[in-house]
Formats: C-alpha cells, structure tokens, sequence
C-alpha cells in the first residue's frame, strides 16, 4: 500500500513542477523582452557615467593635480618652462607658465575613479560618454593628447566630445567710494 501510495505521490510532485515551470514560463514569455539588441540598439548611457578620459591640451595648465591624484598612475605628464616672452592663455584667460611637451593616459589602467577630474583647476580633463573603445593592440588604449600630428595618424581616441569650456567668470567690478559731503 505504501508503494503505491509513493508512486501516486511522486506522479503529483512530477506534474506539479511542470506546471509550476510552465507557469514561469507563460508568464516570462508575455512580457515585452529586455534583451537590447547591440549594436543596432543602442541604451541610453546614464548622466554622470564615467566612461573615456579627454584632455583639452590647450587649457592644460601643466599643475600635475591630475597625476598625482589618480591612484593607478594611469597619466603620465611632462613640463617645461615657457619662456619669458611666451605669453599663452588658455580658453579660460589662465596664463599658461608651463608647457606640455607630455601627455598620456593609459586606458587599460584607468579604473575610472574620475579623480583626476575632479582636482583639475581648469577642468580641460573631462569623462567623455564614450565607452566603446576596444581594440586590437594594447599599446592603442594610451591616449597621447599632446602630439598634434597624431591626429592625422588617427592615434588619438576618435571620440572627442563637444567640448565647451566654462566662460571665464567675469571680475567683480570694485565698488566705488561713497562721495563724501563735509
């Protein structure tokens, strides 16, 4: 009798897993998909995501804030001094004392902390919302944003966003002395 009882209990526990999987499955199967379909759908990438670094290099003032600051030692940054007769500004109206015969970033070191941004005292170093950048060579992820002739070669990163700097802000106009009646 126990036998036969088992048999009928492990028929019930069969037919009632399918029907539990089927009702996951009807119930998966009538909702709108997820699945985004790469790379002729694309998501819309969230404000404020860090993704691909970009360097302004003629708003760079040289103060190697970013360097130091990054955590991986992922930029690598060279200056000189200018000479005195060298009068160069940048976007912004900042004088520029140093130049930057050197500046490279290693993507495939970065971990995206977004440090480096955030010490910059003239902002020319931005998150960019590019973040496709694979490629077949290592050595292409360092990004060298001082070398112009570079950009024909197409080295440089090929996303470079629009980038606008922040308008200068304008001096607070000194206030004039109250006239005096005596």
């Amino acid at each position: 009798m126990n036998s036969i009882r088992n048999y009928f209990m492990n028929m019930w526990d069969g037919i009632y897993t399918v029907l539990v999987g089927m009702k996951v499955t009807w119930k998966n199967g009538l909702l709108r998909p997820i699945t985004v379909q790469y790379p002729r759908e694309r998501m819309e990438i969230p404000e404020g995501s860090r993704n691909q670094l970009y360097c302004n290099i003629d708003d760079c003032t040289g103060c190697l804030a970013c360097e130091r600051a990054c955590p991986v030692a992922c930029i690598t940054i060279t200056t000189s001094r200018r000479g005195a007769e060298e009068e160069v500004y940048t976007s912004t109206g900042v004088r520029l004392k140093l130049a930057v015969p050197k500046f490279d970033i290693d993507m495939s070191l970065c971990c995206y902390c977004n440090l480096c941004t955030e010490v910059c005292p003239t902002e020319c170093l931005v998150m960019t919302a590019a973040h496709e950048f694979a490629v077949y060579d290592r050595g292409d992820l360092i990004y060298r944003f001082d070398r112009p002739w570079q950009v024909q070669k197409g080295i440089l990163p090929p996303a470079v966003p629009d980038y606008k700097p922040k308008p200068k802000a304008a001096p607070a106009a000194a206030a004039e002395p109250a006239p005096t009646t005596g």
